[in-house]
């Protein structure tokens, strides 16, 4: 397999949009049970990135875009409007090196890539901030206000939030004018519920779900790290991940997955 096509393009792009498709079309993935969320973006990414690079071998007549799309065409796998009724599709979203306005860009490129109109409901993991310095209300509101856009503009039926406890929650709440619907609590930080939390997401009708994501589900290094070994660039470094999401499509009546698979989009920083 020839790295040198992708190799050129990656090095003229400034943007890279990666899409996985279905990961249970893949039949590698699927025989295979990472340990860890982050190990299985991780092994999503490579994969789409080692499969895009070897279609595009040698092909030297490849146009040099700003921004160039990674996708894997055999695994992508659109919602017909005959069964959209009978799928819940549901997104986390990951902000790793980026601003709110990004959340447009990926529940747009999400929307796009299933072939819906909306997503049924989108939860937002905290973006990472500065050690020492404690998560605030100040600090969620941007990017609340854009899913909130979303929302009134129909592209979200509802939003959710990740590792808020109660007094954050409350005022979240508080402020907000399109209410979260959700909560995720991550189960390597407490094994039972706090039950302060838990009276709360009751009294106003807040669903309390469990995950076990890491603060960083993709840091810019470990992208950087798969970006070298998949196209085998030097350049690896000058690329930085902006957002992460990934979606699961749900058959409402029986409860199984029909589909999911991970989103990104990175920026090259060439000086």
């Amino acid at each position: 397999m020839g790295t040198d096509a992708p190799r050129a393009l990656l090095e003229r792009a400034t943007t890279l949009n990666l899409q996985t498709g279905n990961l249970l079309n893949w039949g590698g993935l699927r025989k295979k049970c990472p340990a860890t969320p982050g190990e299985e973006v991780r092994d999503c990414i490579q994969k789409t990135l080692s499969e895009w690079s070897s279609k595009i071998g040698q092909d030297l007549n490849q146009d040099a875009l700003e921004v160039l799309e990674c996708t894997v065409a055999q695994a992508i796998e659109k919602i017909s409007p005959e069964e959209r009724d009978e799928l819940k599709v549901s997104a986390k979203l990951f902000i790793v090196g980026s601003n709110s306005p990004s959340i447009r860009d990926a529940v747009g490129m999400a929307c796009s890539a299933l072939g819906v109109a909306q997503l049924d409901s989108v939860i937002i993991a905290p973006p990472p901030i500065e050690d020492g310095i404690s998560l605030s209300l100040e600090y969620l509101q941007p990017y609340w206000q854009e899913l909130e856009n979303l929302v009134q503009n129909k592209k979200i039926v509802a939003i959710g939030t990740s590792d808020l406890d109660k007094v954050l929650l409350e005022q979240l709440y508080l402020w907000a004018q399109v209410k979260p619907s959700s909560n995720q609590v991550n189960l390597a930080s407490c094994c039972v519920m706090p039950p302060d939390l838990t009276a709360f997401a009751k009294q106003f009708d807040i669903q309390l779900l469990t995950h076990n994501d890491p603060k960083e589900l993709l840091c810019e290094a470990s992208f950087q790290e798969v970006l070298q070994e998949s196209i085998q660039t030097t350049k690896a470094h000058e690329w930085t991940p902006l957002w992460l999401l990934r979606y699961s499509v749900i058959v409402k009546s029986r409860g199984i997955i029909k589909s999911k698979g991970f989103i990104l989009q990175a920026k090259r920083n060439a000086s």
